[in-house]
């Protein structure tokens, strides 16, 4: 991989199997299964395979805050998908999302098992389907709605582009780092100018817009991800830092921060989710400890 900063684009791209990067070993430029592996099913209606990326907390946090609220049939089993070590890439995986990205969601309930992935696409079916997070007078929904898919669009610019050059790229690229700093910087500002006309990114309700921007924009700003608040000067932008404390502090928030997380203080990761008991009998600490 050349890292000349006159390189020229050659006439036909080949790829590089070891193109370097933290990420090297598991990015190809075709899709499909790389080997076979049934996924494990669970006794719950909801199979939610992933891991505690912001993506993945999306997901577990609206699964905590339905159950929260008393919704009985949200209960799931959340299954660790290592993105590392390429379990996207198996069978059975690749099956429910061609996509090979996490999260991928199961719903047996349905009379066919309903496939879901994308975590917006997830968020909503959630929504729709437990009445729960997503307004239905049709302005507020549509708001809703607005500020769900400007997250799905305008993320992979902090994570595919500012916290790939910022953190994990083999060499630091001064165009680069500055190109997705600014694109970063402005959609802080996009988010904490509307925080502060309103408590929530919909209104005065918290929504699923909440839940799809917060596991990005809002730990960003609490210092989070990619060690960057410094550089970023997230402490200006205070109303968006008023909004992610807020967030943090809900409890379903912190016990879907924790699922299928598996970096952190030990009593922060729970692996694999299967029961509500397991926030406090499974735990990594707990696990490590009887080992």
């Amino acid at each position: 991989m050349s890292q000349e900063t006159d390189y020229t684009p050659p006439q036909v791209w080949t790829w590089e199997n070891e193109s370097g990067g933290t990420f090297a070993s598991i990015n190809r430029p075709i899709a499909g299964p790389t080997h076979e592996r049934e996924l494990p099913v669970g006794d719950h209606p909801f199979q939610l395979y992933s891991m505690g990326t912001p993506n993945g907390v999306k997901v577990t946090v609206m699964f905590e805050e339905l159950l929260a609220l008393g919704h009985r049939d949200a209960e799931y089993d959340a299954w660790l998908i290592r993105i590392g070590e390429g379990d996207q890439f198996g069978s059975g995986f690749v099956e429910i999302n061609p996509n090979s990205k996490i999260p991928a969601m199961v719903d047996y309930s349905t009379p066919e098992p309903t496939r879901v992935f994308e975590s917006g696409a997830i968020l909503l079916y959630l929504a729709e389907k437990f009445g729960a997070f997503l307004p239905r007078e049709p302005q507020a929904r549509t708001e809703t709605l607005n500020w769900l898919f400007w997250q799905m669009g305008s993320a992979p610019f902090v994570g595919g582009g500012f916290g790939h050059f910022y953190s994990y790229a083999p060499v630091k690229i001064e165009y680069a780092i500055d190109r997705f700093t600014m694109e970063t910087k402005r959609q802080l500002d996009v988010l904490d100018r509307r925080l502060a006309e309103t408590r929530y990114l919909a209104g005065d309700d918290y929504t699923i817009a909440d839940m799809a921007i917060w596991p990005w924009y809002g730990q960003l700003v609490l210092g989070r991800l990619y060690d960057a608040g410094e550089f970023l000067q997230v402490h200006t932008y205070e109303h968006v830092v008023r909004w992610a404390r807020e967030i943090d502090d809900r409890r379903a928030v912190q016990r879907g921060r924790m699922v299928n997380r598996t970096f952190g203080e030990p009593e922060t990761q729970l692996h694999e989710r299967h029961d509500a008991s397991d926030f406090e009998r499974k735990t990594q600490d707990k696990l490590e400890s009887v080992e």
